[in-house]
């Protein structure tokens, strides 16, 4: 049973161990926080917690730290809304100064984000089972190089420079281009690189070099295709304590590369993950936890996935209200467009 006392014991522990990373003592409790408990009545009601799952101990204290069922009672039902003023208004000028593309506002969110939580943060684009082609375009950059825009009917855009080489030569490059646009607008990005292998008779004829600008045009495409993801601030986690170890940060760095796994796991109903705030989730894995937000820009498009990484002895109270405030603003300015 949770009385009054044992919630009050476990918040403090809760606030210490993320502030601190140190388990958190009988005695340093009661001497912070001016308490009128004894030394033993605070150890046993943190034995009652640790019995209840909520704390746990380490093996080279006699401290407590919170575990992540513990995590997930604070944050469900402990945890207070917070907010910054500072933040908002660095938001408030990202957003003022409105970019025509919503992946640069969400870049420059992401970027700002890792700044004032000093964990990892990313973007985690759409899937792209809905988008499809609406424009490739070629911008002449001198004889030799030329950068070609692909667009889709969601208002992404991919681009490549292409530098020429002979035998390749700016006039192949937009025969090729030609086709595409002919016979490609409106297919699904997906479908793409299929319908591209159909094209090759008409390609061979029409452009002598077509070879080498398929195997080109092919990579882009599955790239296209392929989970957006952008990331700031990885470094930031070698300054935790938590991931010290350095075969953990390796580990944790090649999760971050891989867009369908972080995919995966936060769509996975077996991962421990609770609703934080109106459009934030936080699921728990190991000792990591990752904050997350799906950002709905209209009903035809699929959804952004907005993410804060870090180890679970996080500020959650911050992050969330951050994310919160993120996603409530870039839906706001870029919702049904």
């Amino acid at each position: 049973m949770l009385t009054q006392r044992r919630v009050e014991i476990f918040k403090a522990i809760v606030s210490e161990f993320i502030q601190t990373a140190e388990p958190v003592g009988s005695k340093y409790l009661i001497e912070k926080y001016k308490w009128n408990y004894s030394s033993a009545t605070v150890r046993n009601e943190m034995s009652v917690l640790e019995e209840l799952g909520l704390l746990e101990k380490t093996h080279t204290s006699s401290g407590r730290i919170p575990s992540t069922k513990g995590y997930q009672f604070y944050t469900q039902h402990l945890m207070e809304k917070s907010s910054n003023d500072k933040m908002e208004m660095v938001l408030q000028e990202v957003f003022k100064t409105r970019s025509d593309k919503v992946e640069d506002a969400l870049q420059q969110s992401v970027d700002i984000l890792s700044q004032m939580t000093n964990l990892t943060s990313a973007v985690l684009g759409p899937e792209g089972k809905k988008q499809r082609l609406q424009d490739i375009r070629i911008v002449e950059i001198d004889e030799k190089q030329a950068l070609v825009i692909f667009e889709t009917d969601h208002d992404h855009r991919e681009s490549k420079v292409f530098n020429l080489k002979p035998p390749v030569t700016m006039n192949d490059l937009v025969k090729y281009v030609g086709i595409l646009n002919d016979r490609l607008i409106g297919t699904n990005i997906n479908e793409i690189v299929v319908k591209m292998e159909s094209l090759r008779p008409i390609l061979q004829v029409s452009v002598l070099q077509y070879e080498q600008l398929f195997e080109a045009f092919a990579s882009c495409f599955v790239k296209f295709a392929s989970d957006r993801m952008y990331f700031s601030g990885k470094d930031n986690l070698l300054d935790q304590p938590e991931f010290s170890d350095i075969n953990k940060v390796r580990q944790l760095m090649i999760m971050l590369e891989d867009s369908a796994l972080w995919r995966d796991l936060i769509n996975d109903k077996n991962v421990i993950a609770i609703q934080t705030g109106t459009h934030t989730q936080t699921h728990w894995i190991d000792d990591v936890a990752v904050v997350t937000a799906k950002i709905h820009l209209s009903e035809d498009q699929d959804s952004h996935q907005l993410m804060v990484v870090g180890p679970s002895r996080m500020e959650y109270s911050k992050v969330v209200s951050l994310v919160e405030y993120i996603t409530q603003m870039i839906e706001e300015v870029y919702g049904n467009k």
